[in-house]
């Protein structure tokens, strides 16, 4: 039976070694949905362990435990499987809900029939706006931008520079239409998941949030963006440990992305120029985090 003053929202989070993390997100979730869902990709920390202490005895939390890291979008698909409510919340385990940031949420998604899929307003901890809660289309000029950096050059020419993140432009006073937004917080009507289909589990970490959205929008369901349910996101929390693994998927999943959509229709040799970038990007970032840990490692320890 239902809860009464909990909204009829299934809340799918998916954890890699979030730590105590997971429980904060986790406690603040049962605070405002009828259902979570923990799936568990093969963590080797005590962020499950640590959960079920505090929170043992409560029915509406159901954890699923995954012999093997399948990625954040496979593991998505486990949990909206699993999942029994008409809407359905994807959220990371290092993002604290603030209260009434859900219910705030599903006032505008009942707004509207065609809105399909609503994100939150995203802040770091020290309370300023976060990248990627809000964003443009990904054109493969925006794309080409975005990686080699070019973004930078907005500010001097923004109609040839423009970058596709939008926390840059003024808050919005009220909920606002977007391209996309972020899978760390996505509210998504389970209508829209049944036309549109599930996470492509292709990706297996970033850009699968980008290519839903995506797809979102070619089904010509809304994607709303709700500046007054702020929620904190810790970002980086499950992926600090191992750099290069996540930047490897990072790119990887770049590429999927721009030539699933864009292949067909730009000349090849600006899609060659994008694949191009992407690799450089790839090089460049993995040289920096050499760096950074030579550096620590060399660095004098201070008795």
């Amino acid at each position: 039976m239902p809860i009464l003053g909990l909204e009829s929202v299934a809340v799918v989070i998916v954890n890699y070694n979030a730590g105590s993390l997971l429980t904060t997100c986790t406690v603040a979730a049962l605070g405002q949905a009828q259902q979570v869902i923990i799936i568990d990709n093969a963590s080797s920390d005590s962020s499950l362990s640590e959960l079920e202490s505090r929170l043992s005895t409560e029915n509406r939390l159901q954890i699923v435990r995954l012999e093997n890291n399948v990625g954040f979008a496979a593991g998505c698909n486990t949990g909206l499987n699993i999942s029994t409510q008409p809407y359905i919340l994807f959220l990371n385990p290092d993002c604290i809900l603030s209260p009434g940031a859900l219910q705030c949420m599903i006032q505008v998604m009942k707004t509207d029939p065609h809105i399909g899929m609503v994100g939150g307003y995203l802040i770091n901890p020290d309370g300023s706006e976060q990248g990627g809660g809000r964003r443009a289309m990904l054109s493969p000029w925006r794309a080409f931008v975005r990686a080699v950096g070019l973004y930078r050059l907005e500010k001097y020419w923004p109609q040839l520079f423009f970058d596709f993140h939008l926390n840059k432009q003024p808050l919005p006073h009220t909920p606002v239409e977007v391209d996309a937004i972020s899978g760390a917080l996505m509210l998504v009507r389970r209508e829209a998941i049944d036309e549109v289909g599930s996470w492509d589990e292709n990706y297996f970490l970033h850009c699968e949030d980008l290519d839903w959205c995506m797809r979102f929008k070619q089904k010509n369901w809304k994607i709303i963006f709700v500046p007054d349910a702020p929620v904190t996101h810790f970002q980086g929390t499950c992926s600090h440990s191992r750099p290069f693994f996540v930047a490897w998927h990072k790119h990887r999943g770049m590429l999927r992305f721009y030539h699933k959509f864009f292949r067909r229709q730009y000349p090849g040799i600006l899609m060659g120029l994008i694949t191009v970038s992407v690799w450089l990007r790839f090089v460049v970032t993995v040289v920096f985090y050499a760096a950074r840990n030579c550096y620590r490692l060399l660095k004098p320890k201070h008795e």
